[in-house]
Formats: C-alpha cells, structure tokens, sequence
C-alpha cells in the first residue's frame, strides 16, 4: 500500500525553496531509517516512487529460501509464502515484499522525522550558501528585524544577516522596519548554522553604489584606480576613463552633480571627494589634495614613495583636513609618504641648494644635470656606500675624484670596476672641461710667483661666491664651498 506525498512536497517546495528531486531523497533517507529502527538493519529497504512522484512505496528483498531453512525473517522468506507472492518465485531467488507503515513502531516513526528534519535543514543550508555565496560584494536590500549588542539583525527574506557594529557608519541609526542596503562582505557556514555578514564601511559598498548610479563605471568607460574611506567622514576615489572624450570626474558627479548627491544621500551625508588618477605622481598628489590648492609637489625620495606638498599659509588647514583626515586618506590613495608644509615653513627647512635642485629636476630633462651636478653623492645611479667610502677619505666633489689618479683612488678604498664605474657616470652626466698646461707655462708662472710680478692680473683678484659667501676666483668653474656653477662676465670702462 503506497502512502500519498504530493501534497507534502508540495508544501516543503513552497515553504523552503527546495527542489522537488531533494525532497524525494529525503523521503526515501527518512523511510530507510525508519526501517533499520525497526527491523535493525536497511541493507535490504527498497523505496520506490510511482511515475508522477505522488506515492511511495516500501520493500524488503528477501531471499527465497525452503520451508524449513528460514534462520532471518527480515532478510527470509520461504518458497510457499514467496509462491503467494509471486507464482514464478524459486528457491535462490529474490523477491521485493512490500512493507506496511503502519507496522513500524513509534520509536521508528519519530526517528524518521528526525531525519527528514536534519535533512531538510542541510539540504536548505547548502542551497541557501550556494546562492549567497556567489553574491559576495554584491548590493542587497533587507529591513531592520532587531538590535543585540550593537549587532543589527537584517530581514533578508530567505534569512537573516548581520550588520556587526565595526561595519556600521557613525552617522547612522536605525528603527524597526527601517530599509537597509549594505554589501554582502562575508558568507560563512558552520555547525551553528548558515551567517550572511553585512556591511556599510566597505570601501566596496562606495564602489557597488557607484556602479549603481554612474552607468559609464558599470560599462568600464571609466573605472575606478582606488578608493580610500574614513566611514562616516569622508571618502576620496581615483578615477580614470578609457576613452578620450570622457571626463571621469564629470561622468561621476552628473549634471548639476545629481550622482553624487544620490551617493552622498546613500552615505547619509559623508563628504566625497573624487579626482582624477595620474601616473605622474606629483601631479596626482596635486589632485589628491583638493580641495586644497598646491603651489609644488617635491619628490625627496622616489624609492621609499616621500613627498613634499607646498602649499599657501591660507591653504594649510583645508590641505591637512580636521584632524589629519584629509592627508592621511591622500597618504593611502597616492601610497606615498607625503608632508604638507607652508611657502614660509618650505623655507626654512634645512634643505641644501644642490638638493632642491636635485629633486625638482627628478622628472625634468637629462641634459640639466650637466651644469647642477658637482658632488660625487649627486650622481644618479651612484652607489651610496661607495659616495660614503670616497667622503670619509676627503674626496667629496666630482673635480676630487678627476685629479686623482687611479692608484691614488686605489690607496683609499676604490676597486678598479668601482672607478670604472664611477668614471663613465661622470662622463655621462658631466660635461668635463680639462685645462691642459705646458711646462714652460708652468714654469713662467712659477718664476713670475717668485718674482713677485703677476702674470694675470684676473687671477689675483678674489670674489665671494653669490649662493654661499665663500672665497672665489676667476678661473674657478665651481664654488669650492658649495658646488654651484661659476661665469663670470666683464664689461668694458
């Protein structure tokens, strides 16, 4: 006798999403522990379903034994009764004997409810996971249930989710029933059950509502570099277009800025910033300060990514921001390690002449170093502990290394591949002017030194250098003191 569960599959289908294929497994798993709890083993349940899944049946195979040789009823069953069953039946067959429900026991009962229960609960949780986890870091919509902790508890329809404290925005609060659009920032499954985590600080629930209210972003004409946030404060998103013909700062503010005023409206007032992304780093870090104004961005350090933003005494606060906040969010976006200072403060700064010259040239032409570069330290590329070796020794400036001759620059440390090298960057980025002197030169202005009477009256006469102060001449090419470059020009009386 079969037992009705169109409507029972039915119910579950509507109830709890389930497929109707996992329900009839269910049944049939329920139906066999009910069997093994009462007759001790379902090595032999069988469970069949008629053509259009509205019946069940149960069986039990039996192997057809003679009327005296019955040892197992379950397993059992001997060559009369199997005739009754089936005419054709023989000793050593096997024959499927239909089981009544009614004779299981209540135990058995209950225990198949346990089992159709647990299943159902695995089987929706392994649904429910599969279809939330693949809307990770998507936008999604529910209503306030309830509060515990700090912890909001989200209406998602299906489920609940969470909305932790940490994810939540200072600026927000919420009542019962309230609407709530938060990004999925975490699905996780354990033993206590199925956990959707939300959040509305995410750095990727700026980015999901952009693409929701900029079209030009959701189809990658422009695309966003990075965004950095202080939830609640303030955000700033660098972006960029691929295609000539559209400003990506505009496509995101729309006309008459109605985007970003729907986004701010989304962030409950937080201010936005959005800029234009630049590889060139200084002119990034130019828009990275807006609002602000930027007189000039200093490059100290290339490698260790440290800058120096100069801006006007009126423009320090609003660089700076309330608390650092505006710079600390421009040091994550541009990741560089970037000092705002005043035109007063920039100054006064203990910043040598060479070296101002040095980094403003950073990205300029190569051919400005010819007339800027005068110490060995200066020279790009040069190995810094090499410089270091050659100044302790009193070789300080490129015209100190060029008098010497290679063993003299041997006796205090220098290898010849280290001469070499050190040479050829000098020849690369020095232009180098030799004097050559004959001997009868030498010694007619050896024997005029000695006899008092000056050979050159223009070498007798002494300057004081325009960048330090220092004692010059005019056959100087270089200040001694400082390394700045020397021309001098007569006029006539």
């Amino acid at each position: 006798m079969g037992v009705n569960v169109s409507n029972v599959i039915r119910q579950i289908t509507q109830d709890r999403g389930i497929s109707e294929e996992l329900i009839l497994r269910t049944i049939e798993e329920s139906l066999r522990a009910a069997y093994k709890n009462c007759f001790g083993s379902m090595e032999n349940a069988v469970v069949q379903f008629d053509d259009d899944n509205t019946e069940v049946f149960m069986f039990a195979r039996k192997k057809i034994v003679e009327e005296e040789g019955v040892y197992d009823p379950v397993t059992e069953i001997d060559i009369s009764e199997a005739k009754e069953l089936n005419p054709d039946a023989d000793i050593g067959d096997e024959i499927l004997v239909e089981i009544d429900p009614k004779q299981f026991n209540r135990i058995s009962v209950q225990s198949a409810k346990q089992t159709a229960h647990q299943t159902i609960r695995e089987i929706q949780k392994d649904s429910l996971y599969s279809e939330y986890k693949d809307k990770e870091g998507e936008i999604i919509i529910g209503y306030y249930q309830r509060e515990r902790n700090g912890t909001i508890y989200v209406n998602l329809g299906k489920i609940e989710g969470v909305l932790p404290k940490k994810f939540q925005s200072p600026r927000e609060t919420y009542h019962l029933n309230d609407r709530i659009k938060a990004l999925i920032a975490e699905v996780r499954k354990d033993s206590s059950g199925l956990q959707i985590v939300l959040s509305r600080t995410h750095t990727e629930f700026v980015r999901a509502i952009f693409e929701i209210e900029v079209p030009e972003i959701y189809d990658k004409t422009v695309e966003i570099h990075k965004i950095v946030r202080e939830p609640g404060f303030r955000t700033k998103l660098a972006v960029y277009s691929n295609r000539d013909d559209v400003d990506p700062v505009g496509a995101c503010v729309g006309l008459k800025g109605i985007r970003i005023q729907a986004v701010i409206k989304e962030l409950e007032g937080e201010k936005i910033d959005i800029l234009k992304y630049d590889p060139d780093p200084r002119r990034f870090i130019k828009n990275a300060l807006s609002p602000a104004e930027v007189i000039d961005v200093i490059i100290l350090d290339e490698g260790k990514h440290q800058a120096l933003a100069v801006v006007s005494d009126s423009m320090l606060s609003l660089a700076i921001g309330k608390q650092g906040l505006n710079v600390r969010l421009l040091n994550r976006l541009a990741d560089w390690n970037i000092d705002v200072k005043t035109e007063s403060q920039f100054s006064q700064m203990d910043i040598a002449a060479e070296s101002r010259r040095a980094v403003s040239q950073l990205f300029g032409d190569a051919d400005t170093y010819d007339d800027e570069i005068s110490r060995i330290s200066e020279l790009p590329g040069v190995d810094s502990r090499l410089a270091k070796t050659l100044l302790d020794n009193g070789v300080d400036f490129i015209e100190d290394f060029i008098a010497l001759s290679q063993e003299e620059l041997a006796a205090k440390g220098l290898s010849a591949s280290q001469y070499d090298q050190l040479r050829k960057l000098i020849e690369e980025y020095v232009e180098i002017v030799e004097e050559e002197e004959t001997q009868e030169e030498y010694a007619d202005d050896e024997q005029a030194e000695k006899s008092g009477t000056e050979t050159d009256e223009e070498e007798a006469e002494e300057y004081e250098c325009p960048e330090c102060g220092a004692k010059i001449t005019v056959d100087m090419t270089n200040c001694p003191n400082c390394g700045i470059g020397l021309s001098f020009e007569y006029e006539d009386e």
